[in-house]
């Protein structure tokens, strides 16, 4: 069973918290519930019972009429009670509560002489542990109903998430076993690879045996093959689509497509939202600053004396390389002109000797 979140356990105790289940023997095995471990608890004594439904705002238990229980509850004032619940968690350790009530109704239980069906009110809201157990359960069996033909491709990935250790598996047709292979699931159907003639197998029912982890089960599916095909280039291996009958899928099964279906789409959900370039939520905060408007703002003449006044070093050292250029132009110009006087002196003295 996936983990929920606190915000899945919302939701599940929104959308059902007036949704009723009745304890059957496949959602006590789901559930992993103890019915020994079953009881109302009374202010100095505790009897056991019968949880025969419930939902996050009641349960429905049957007790004996003959019983000490009975005797406390069918008094004008009933004092109040506390419904034990008991489960097996993951580690087969056993979870156990208490959820604390009133008794609001007493009636007969199938018109029977012995036997009473108590309804306890709760006055405070089920245990996380309750809603997320159930609510999986509920939320499986409503997109049983609106998600029965979306399929699931069987492969590598798709097994993993399923908790299915391998693709082969067996399909009994006529009350002989058959080695197949899986392609696809769903909540109605499935399709399956074998050994055969198409036209010796439509139409025939069948059990398909699937073995899931976590926890270590297999599901035994009714249905029937309404669609066969042979596989391109191979005329003994066929490709055939079944159809389950929908009383006979286990609540197991259930869930653990649920599981998939919703893990996918809330995926492809948030990977949507991240393409569209909408806004979404972040580990780490971003904190943005807008540049200060200097439209129709003068800026403060402080300021502009400051950095009149106040040369940058960039600025000071391009002015000294400047000037130091210059002074090298007017030493070499004041050298040549002193080289061009000694010349033309040199000249005119040999002149004046000829």
């Amino acid at each position: 069973m996936a983990i929920a979140t606190s915000q899945q356990i919302s939701r599940y105790f929104d959308l059902y918290q007036n949704t009723e289940i009745t304890f059957t023997k496949d959602i006590i095995r789901t559930l992993k519930m103890d019915p020994r471990q079953i009881y109302i608890k009374f202010p100095g004594s505790q009897w056991p019972c019968i949880i025969n439904s419930t939902s996050f705002k009641l349960a429905r238990i049957i007790i004996g009429i003959k019983g000490g229980a009975y005797q406390l509850i069918s008094k004008k004032d009933p004092p109040p009670v506390n419904l034990r619940f008991c489960f097996a968690s993951t580690d087969n350790q056993p979870l156990s509560f208490f959820i604390s009530g009133k008794v609001t109704e007493i009636t007969p239980y199938m018109n029977s002489n012995e036997l009473a069906i108590v309804t306890i009110t709760y006055t405070q809201r089920p245990p996380d542990d309750l809603i997320e157990m159930v609510g999986h359960l509920l939320d499986a069996n409503v997109n049983f109903v609106r998600r029965k033909e979306e399929r699931i491709e069987i492969n590598e990935d798709s097994l993993r998430r399923l908790n299915i250790p391998r693709e082969e598996t067996i399909l009994i047709v006529q009350n002989v076993p058959r080695h197949c292979i899986l392609r696809d699931l769903s909540f109605g159907g499935a399709k399956v690879i074998l050994l055969g003639l198409a036209q010796f197998l439509v139409n025939k029912d069948v059990i398909l045996r699937i073995a899931f982890e976590e926890p270590n089960e297999i599901v035994a599916i009714k249905g029937k093959i309404t669609k066969a095909e042979q596989i391109q280039g191979r005329k003994d291996i066929i490709s055939t689509s079944i159809d389950y009958e929908d009383d006979s899928v286990p609540l197991s099964y259930k869930i653990h497509i649920n599981n998939f279906i919703t893990t996918t789409r809330k995926k492809i959900l948030d990977t949507q939202f991240s393409a569209s370039g909408e806004q979404i939520s972040v580990s780490i905060p971003i904190e943005t600053k807008q540049a200060p408007s200097t439209e129709n703002k003068p800026e403060p003449a402080k300021e502009e004396q400051k950095e009149a006044t106040t040369p940058k070093p960039e600025l000071s050292n391009n002015v000294a390389s400047e000037e130091s250029d210059s002074k090298a132009e007017e030493n070499k110009s004041s050298e040549e002109t002193s080289a061009q006087n000694t010349t033309a002196s040199e000249k005119s003295d040999t002149v004046e000797n000829k």
